[in-house]
């Protein structure tokens, strides 16, 4: 037998992760864990304020009707009040408003429309400037929005910090600060001086950019206000398929069928309504933790009295941020897919995925072992290719739709919103003329490739984080052809 002599001095030593090299003790990460519920906090803190929107009964008639009741479905059903009072708009959710995404996700309200400006300017890169004025007069109109009905929902503009926590990550924020202050590195003590953790070498703090927010109250305060507006919701409802009807379209559902001039679709990561879109996106499992309120004493202990959100600089990044109540809630790392793209309950909780956020949690800030987590919980994260959302019409026009966020949609939503309206009534406008909204991204394979595609970029990603960020030739020919898979 002839065997084959391999150097392996010639390849990049796989270094340990700051998470590898400190480890809490199993007691401690079991401690953490111990007693947590598993259902997403921010659906739990509302019990008490849902207000129940019956199911369709019957065939009804509207101007506008929406499929979907998380952000993309509420937005879309305010602005379209909002530019034309007195519209007829039907909005048909399968489960309860915001029971998806919108009520899991980590609450983060960022700027950007095309998950950071590093991916929009190497796919857009004669529009970037006007992509990024236009997602921070989005946010800016999320905030106006907030205060003019007077929205319940923990709105703080904090911006964002993102911290390096490997040496070879300094670099990539390194760089002069903004001539208004408002974008500003800092150095290992100046990032520790503002969040005190061991973990951190250096930061970049952008003031602009980000808010924090209650995820679900968000989608209750739409729901309030679109129903105030003469909007019609009804929740369990889920919609079997959309037909055309000649100048009109048809959204059938088993209770009932919604006859309308036009149509949105905002089903965000469960399967298309159009058979185009159903190799679009991909369903991801994201993994979240929620603590105990922390208390006075132990807050002081963090020195986080700005209250930024926080993301870390690698591959398979963590989230985190403050809750209104003192609580940190800790989220990321791990992005799961599951062959076949399934949506199923079982994926949700996943004991290794909880207790590596457990770990990782501690690691980043030791001084609060003993705390322990009240909720454990994850949601399906509608990811693209593209890592942003890709919009569209369908049925000659009277059906237009958004989907792929890929964990932006908190912001993101709102502009599609817009975008949607505007192509739905043959507008020409800034918006609707944009190359990153007139383009479609490239779709995921089907299976078995897209298991095989997938699973080999996230363990790509986990070695480029293990090699001071070098990119092995998988993960360079996708970065070329404008592929990928976002941990």
């Amino acid at each position: 037998m002839n065997a084959t002599i391999v150097d392996r001095s010639r390849r990049p030593a796989l270094r340990t992760t700051v998470f590898e090299r400190s480890q809490p003790s199993p007691a401690a990460i079991a401690h953490s864990l111990g007693g947590t519920v598993a259902a997403p906090f921010w659906l739990d803190d509302v019990r008490g304020r849902r207000v129940d929107h019956g199911p369709l009964v019957g065939d009804v008639e509207a101007d506008l009707v929406i499929v979907g009741a998380g952000y993309t479905g509420l937005w879309t059903a305010l602005r379209a009040v909002e530019r034309q009072p007195g519209l007829r708009v039907v909005l048909l959710e399968a489960e309860s408003v915001g029971w998806a995404a919108s009520g899991r996700n980590g609450g983060f309200c960022e700027a950007s429309l095309t998950h950071g400006d590093e991916n929009g300017r190497s796919r857009w890169p004669d529009e970037i400037d006007t992509l990024t004025r236009l997602g921070l007069e989005n946010l800016d109109e999320i905030e106006a929005t907030v205060r003019r009905y007077r929205m319940d929902v923990d709105f703080e503009r904090t911006g964002m910090l993102a911290v390096a926590v490997e040496p070879h990550q300094v670099p990539w924020i390194a760089g002069p600060d903004s001539d208004d202050g408002r974008d500003a590195f800092l150095d290992e003590s100046s990032v520790r001086a503002e969040i005190a953790s061991p973990t951190y070498l250096a930061g970049r703090w952008d003031r602009r950019t980000n808010a924090i927010l209650h995820p679900a109250k968000l989608a209750l305060e739409l729901a309030r206000v679109i129903v105030e507006a003469g909007v019609v919701v009804h929740e369990r409802t889920p919609v079997r398929r959309i037909d055309d009807a000649g100048s009109r379209v048809e959204v059938v559902t088993d209770r009932g069928v919604v006859r309308a001039d036009r149509a949105v679709l905002a089903t965000n990561v469960f399967p298309s309504l159009l058979k185009r879109n159903r190799l679009m996106t991909v369903p991801v499992y994201d993994y979240v933790l929620m603590t105990e309120p922390l208390g006075d004493d132990r807050l002081a202990e963090l020195a986080w009295r700005n209250r930024q959100g926080v993301s870390d600089l690698a591959n398979q990044f963590h989230y985190y941020r403050l809750s209104a109540d003192g609580r940190i809630l800790f989220g990321g790392y791990d992005a799961i897919y599951h062959a076949g793209g399934r949506i199923r309950p079982e994926y949700e909780d996943r004991r290794s995925s909880f207790e590596k956020l457990a770990s990782h949690f501690l690691t980043t800030f030791p001084q609060l072992e003993g705390t322990r987590f009240t909720h454990r919980w994850s949601g399906a994260i509608d990811a693209s290719t593209r890592f942003c959302a890709f919009y569209g019409l369908a049925r000659g026009g009277k059906v237009a739709y958004a989907a792929g966020f890929t964990g932006l949609g908190v912001g993101a939503a709102r502009f599609a919103a817009d975008v949607m309206l505007d192509r739905l009534r043959g507008l020409d406008t800034e918006r609707t003329s944009l190359e990153m909204v007139r383009d479609r991204p490239w779709p995921f394979p089907p299976e078995p490739a897209a298991s095989i595609g997938i699973n080999l970029t996230r363990w790509s990603l986990d070695r480029a984080d293990h090699r001071q960020g070098r990119r092995n030739v998988l993960l360079k020919t996708l970065d070329a052809l404008g592929l990928g898979f976002d941990s």
